[in-house]
């Protein structure tokens, strides 16, 4: 028996169309197209059976084929159990869906790579790792997408060690990315190597632990990281085994207490965390300093106050200079596996980005010009061409 919408639903969408927003979003954002016509029985019998038959039984034989002869090798899952979209929390798979749809958009219109979203109605770990090992022969890479924290850790890396395709967790690495690269331009604008940076950042979820680790892999000259209960550190109670890594491996300096008590003599500020720091807090500082105040809507200082003490400040919003977009990178990160049909992103991989996107910004590095547009259409073949070479390199690429 058909539903047909009853009057109420109707006026209820005719007003919330009223809102750009969910006009565009009618429908959804993505559709299916075909690569080749079907215009006559010739071309059904090509496309579909009997000529289909025959390419099935030589990837049958060869099941390395279906990387040539189907779109396997061009598309990635994008991969959410909506437990930590955007600023919004664990809202759930449906609601997840217009942001998924949004990646697999910006993974096509960035660097021409087919992304299809899912959104899985489950939340155990055992059955997240499960489930995307079993879609993983529909697809040449994973992105995993607002995942929580702890959670997506377990998660990434159980699915990295099970598949031989790349496995990216966004949230975490494309940041990470982004970060590196700006904090690189804004180091070399302040006449500084990153060894001589002592970072502070706010928050170790999923964002917060994977720039603190790209930049110790980068050089960064020491961290500290902070979370709801103050500065992370060895011998702190209640610590998970993410946060008891990080305890070993930053915060040389033994700092206790809160994020604005260690930001008094830094150099850097990120901050992952949805929370505030004082304006007095960014003023006690290091002369020169860099502010990257990252939360989104709201940054955990207004960009125009960091802007009063600080060299240069970056946010997540596009309303202001200097925007950590991850968009700046995981289409190219991905282009690049894809295109050399790495079987893994190596941390080579992620830093290999970051010098590429820093690399794009070149002469025209100013205060307000630490990292590129998003609409620079350099950044996604530097990424890519970066990423391709670096997988060579490190001896991940199968072509």
């Amino acid at each position: 028996m058909a539903v047909t919408p009853s009057s109420a639903s109707l006026k209820t969408l005719e007003a919330l169309d009223e809102d750009p927003a969910f006009a565009l979003h009618r429908g959804g954002k993505l559709e299916v197209r075909s690569t080749v016509p079907v215009r006559d029985a010739d071309d059904l019998a090509l496309a579909y059976t009997p000529g289909v038959a025959r390419v099935c039984s030589a990837i049958a034989e060869n099941p390395e084929l279906a990387k040539d002869y189907t779109w396997v090798s061009n598309v990635v899952a994008v991969v959410s159990d909506g437990t930590a979209v955007l600023g919004l929390g664990d809202i759930g798979p449906s609601a997840a869906m217009p942001v998924m749809e949004g990646k697999a958009l910006l993974f096509k219109q960035f660097a021409n790579v087919d992304a299809v979203p899912i959104c899985l109605d489950c939340t155990d770990v055992d059955a997240l790792v499960e489930t995307v090992v079993r879609l993983a022969p529909s697809f040449g890479g994973i992105n995993l997408e607002d995942i929580s924290a702890p959670r997506c850790f377990e998660v990434e890396d159980r699915l990295r060690e099970l598949l031989d395709i790349p496995v990216f967790h966004d949230d975490q690495h494309g940041t990470a990315i982004v970060v590196l690269a700006a904090l690189k331009n804004a180091a070399r604008l302040t006449g500084r190597s990153l060894g001589e940076l002592r970072v502070v950042v706010a928050g170790a979820g999923a964002s917060g632990v994977a720039v603190s680790r790209i930049l110790l892999n980068a050089g960064i000259g020491d961290i500290g990281v902070s979370d709801s209960k103050g500065l992370i550190y060895q011998g702190r109670e209640g610590l998970n085994a993410v946060k008891e890594a990080l305890a070993r491996d930053t915060n040389r300096a033994g700092l206790r207490g809160s994020t604005e008590h260690a930001l008094a003599g830094a150099d850097v500020f990120v901050g992952l965390s949805g929370s505030t720091v004082s304006e007095e807090s960014i003023a006690s500082m290091a002369p020169g300093s860099i502010v990257f105040a990252l939360s989104n809507p709201t940054p955990e200082v207004h960009p125009e106050v960091a802007r009063k003490h600080a060299w240069v400040v970056a946010t997540g919003r596009s309303d202001f200079p200097n925007q950590i977009n991850n968009v700046l990178a995981f289409p190219g990160v991905f282009r690049g596996a894809l295109d050399v049909r790495a079987t893994t992103i190596t941390e080579n991989m992620k830093v290999a980005a970051a010098e590429a996107l820093a690399a794009v910004v070149g002469d025209d590095l100013s205060a307000d010009y630490v990292i590129p547009s998003p609409f620079d259409e350099r950044v996604a073949p530097a990424v890519t061409a970066a990423v391709a070479a670096q997988a060579r390199a490190d001896g991940v690429a199968r072509v």
